[in-house]
């Protein structure tokens, strides 16, 4: 990725209106907008189609930008994040107005919508797999555990641990794989 006052340049030629500067700034950050959209929506095709939504609005404010105010990268992931909420919130109201029937009362519409909450048993049984995922967490040792806690409760990938961590990338994908080798022999043994 770019240094951030090549970015800022790059985001100040945009808002000349240079096609160029405009073609180097998506080319540099793209990749990385686009993780963060696929994280928020964990769908290739929206994600895509949110980083064109962001870049479009990138080109028409840019004028805006303010490099006092915060670094390009933040300025830009905040627009796809935005953009990816936004997609994500109309989602939503779509899957509501599929539910409802204009030819049916609001009632009649939300009695024929399923629960798909686990049952009391279910519930019981999510507990007791939680327990022994945890239990057998606190057995793995520190890097591995906190590597599968990166990896699992907050979504990082290799890289991004190694960068969080502080280490070679080749020893994050080792601890991350003989946690898990660990973590599953444990459910086994537990089961």
């Amino acid at each position: 990725m770019a240094a951030p006052q090549e970015l800022a340049d790059l985001v100040a030629r945009v808002a000349l209106g240079d096609r160029q500067a405009f073609r180097r700034l998506y080319e540099a950050t793209a990749p990385s907008l686009l993780g963060v959209a696929l994280r928020l929506l964990r769908d290739r095709g929206r994600g895509e189609d949110v980083i064109q939504e962001a870049f479009v609005s990138v080109w028409h404010r840019a004028g805006g930008f303010r490099a006092s105010a915060s670094a390009p990268m933040t300025w830009l992931t905040a627009i796809v994040r935005n953009r990816a909420l936004d997609t994500l919130r109309s989602g939503a109201r779509h899957d509501a107005d599929l539910l409802v029937d204009d030819d049916d009362e609001d009632e009649d519409a939300t009695m024929e919508i399923e629960d798909d909450r686990p049952e009391p048993l279910g519930l019981l049984t999510q507990a007791a797999d939680a327990l022994a995922v945890r239990a057998c967490l606190e057995t793995i040792d520190g890097s591995q555990r906190q590597c599968l806690a990166l990896a699992y409760y907050h979504g990082l990938t290799h890289a991004e641990m190694a960068a969080h961590l502080g280490s070679p990338i080749g020893s994050v994908k080792m601890w991350l794989r003989r946690g898990l080798e660990k973590l599953r022999r444990c459910l086994e043994r537990a089961k």
